[in-house]
């Protein structure tokens, strides 16, 4: 999918490893205020390739969605995922997501969210997506607010993010427009 400026939106896919180790590598100061701390085996293509292998083996068991965002180069710029999915009374999901230190501010991260938003409710049939982000992350709250989610609470210590339990504010979006499905 074209998100613009030649960025794609495509799934993940079993190779991406090698260039999920760049990407994490060229960005690890940009994402490091946002993440758990990671070691040095994380930013390696040996480790990626077994967590590319990870979450496809959870897509494949429908527990999951993973997608990047690729530019013309074919580099890895971003990730946008679906995790945690739920189906019976519940349908619904987690999303995560991030983008390189060099595109953020564009516009691309929105349009990535709306469109695996849309993915959620057209192809995987969800009601509702969850997100949260540290307190103090306003870029990511710009995004969440400008894709229709609303903010519903905050959630004290919620996650270890660089070092430290973090307060984050949660968020959600409802689709409506979802058939019912029997449980």
């Amino acid at each position: 999918m074209d998100l613009g400026d030649g960025i794609l939106l495509r799934p993940l896919l079993a190779g991406d490893g090698e260039e999920l180790a760049a990407a994490y590598s060229r960005n690890r100061v940009h994402l490091e205020p946002w993440e758990p701390l990671r070691s040095d085996d994380f930013f390696t293509a040996a480790r990626q390739h077994r967590l590319v292998a990870e979450t496809l083996r959870s897509v494949a068991d429908g527990r999951g969605a993973a997608y990047v965002l690729e530019d013309g180069d074919h580099r890895i710029v971003g990730r946008v995922n679906l995790s945690d999915i739920f189906r019976g009374a519940f349908w619904s999901a987690h999303l995560g997501y991030w983008i390189d230190g060099g595109f953020a501010g564009r516009g691309l991260m929105r349009r990535a969210v709306d469109a695996v938003c849309a993915l959620a409710r057209d192809d995987l049939g969800l009601h509702r997506v969850q997100a949260a982000t540290l307190v103090h992350n306003e870029a990511s709250q710009r995004v969440l607010r400008a894709t229709g989610f609303t903010e519903i609470g905050l959630a004290p210590r919620y996650l270890r993010i660089a070092g430290e339990w973090q307060d984050h504010v949660l968020f959600q979006r409802i689709f409506e427009d979802v058939p019912d499905r029997a449980v």
